[in-house]
């Protein structure tokens, strides 16, 4: 057997003589395993919240989405849509058209984005499963589905047939404008549903055939501003990608989801790193406790120390002693705390103690990488803390 690691387990596993001594150790060994507990809540917790605040760009982005980089909409001929449909890993695709337009009802007026999308965009998007009233737009209608956002600013209700909601596209070409009623391309539109999502994304959008928002733009029946794409669960993005750029000869842009809502995955991943650095902050002065408690140890094991140095044990193992008890003190009180923060995580993941509101549980999500986090970050620091004391056995100190 490993001669320190033989005695550093003794030591572990034995009292000593000194009632403070045992105290300073119980003492640190709680830091750990409170350290462990709660960084692992937490980063559970941060998960949850990530989660749980994508879950509404998810409900109206796809996994990828074409655009094109020459101008706001470009050209797909029917050979390209019949490759496109050839890709490998790709489920459905579908065309659509995204512009700022102008809305007018009883006197109100709102600019926000008109979105118009062909029959298959149930096929990529389940903006249809939050429908708050009414129901999804027929394909060639002059029917529209507005956000709850929208609704509430225009004091609007679905089938209102005495107040009509009004689109004005102000239309392509160049010059002055000399009669501002022929500036626009207007029509009436009949809402027909209202999706509900979050505060932002409900004032965002109003859904509309895609034809329609072709001959208001005055655009040709294969032109379109973007194309949004469902992947298949195995399917490679960065394959899928590359095949459309051959498809479209390097004339688009292939963001998938993270990319399309980049601001927010930044906001997110840096709150997240931001909650680690100050819990690993914290253990890192709980294992302060670690250190004095190992120094503590090496003080009153300095007889046995010289005894076993007189012996002919050399001073790096008489060094290693104290390494490997510091850091199976780590490993042992991290295992511990991550076990209870475990077990805390997935009561509240199923059995949804805490609420933030009556009806809404405070998310959390049990990651094996959060596991792995935690215990590479409490067997690193608690290796150092045991370097840190260890390093006080010298040949000085047992003469």
């Amino acid at each position: 057997m490993n001669f320190p690691l033989y005695i550093a387990k003794r030591y572990i596993l034995s009292n000593s003589k000194n009632n403070a001594i045992n105290i300073i150790n119980r003492i640190a060994s709680m830091g750990i395993i409170v350290g462990a507990m709660a960084l692992f809540i937490v980063l559970s917790v941060f998960s949850g919240l990530k989660d749980f605040s994508l879950s509404f760009t998810n409900d109206i982005d796809p996994d990828l989405k074409i655009s094109s980089i020459l101008g706001k909409s470009f050209l797909i001929s029917p050979d390209q849509e019949s490759k496109i449909e050839k890709i490998e890993g790709l489920a459905s695709y579908t065309k659509i058209i995204e512009e700022r337009v102008l809305f007018t009802f009883d006197g109100k007026q709102e600019v926000t984005y008109l979105k118009g999308v062909d029959s298959n965009f149930n096929q990529v998007n389940a903006i249809e499963t939050k429908l708050f009233n009414g129901q999804w737009l027929k394909p060639d209608t002059y029917q529209v589905v507005v956000g709850y956002g929208i609704a509430q600013k225009f004091s609007m209700g679905l089938l209102d047939f005495n107040r009509q909601l009004e689109v004005l596209v102000p239309k392509p070409g160049k010059g002055a404008i000399e009669n501002p009623e022929q500036a626009f391309n207007k029509t009436d539109v009949i809402p027909v549903g209202i999706y509900a999502i979050s505060e932002d994304l409900d004032s965002k959008y109003v859904f509309a055939d895609l034809g329609l928002a072709q001959e208001l733009l005055e655009y040709k029946p294969n032109q379109v501003s973007g194309i949004e794409i469902k992947t298949k669960t195995s399917a490679n993005e960065t394959e899928i990608s590359n095949q459309l750029q051959t498809i479209f000869k390097n004339k688009i842009t292939v963001k998938n989801r993270a990319q399309l809502n980049e601001s927010l995955y930044k906001m997110l991943n840096t709150e997240n790193i931001a909650v680690y650095l100050i819990f690993t902050l914290v253990i890192i002065v709980a294992l302060f406790n670690l250190i004095g408690a190992l120094i503590m140890m090496i003080l009153d094991k300095k007889g046995n120390l010289k005894t076993l140095f007189n012996l002919g044990t050399e001073i790096k193992d008489l060094r290693k002693i104290f390494l490997l008890q510091g850091t199976l003190l780590s490993v042992f009180g991290g295992l511990i705390g991550l076990v209870l923060g475990i077990i805390i995580v997935l009561l509240q993941e199923y059995f949804q103690l805490v609420m933030i509101t009556p009806t809404l549980a405070y998310p959390v999500i049990f990651s094996f990488e959060n596991v792995l986090i935690v215990m590479g970050t409490i067997i690193t620091l608690g290796f150092i803390a045991s370097l840190i004391a260890s390093s006080r056995v010298s040949k000085k100190l047992l003469e």
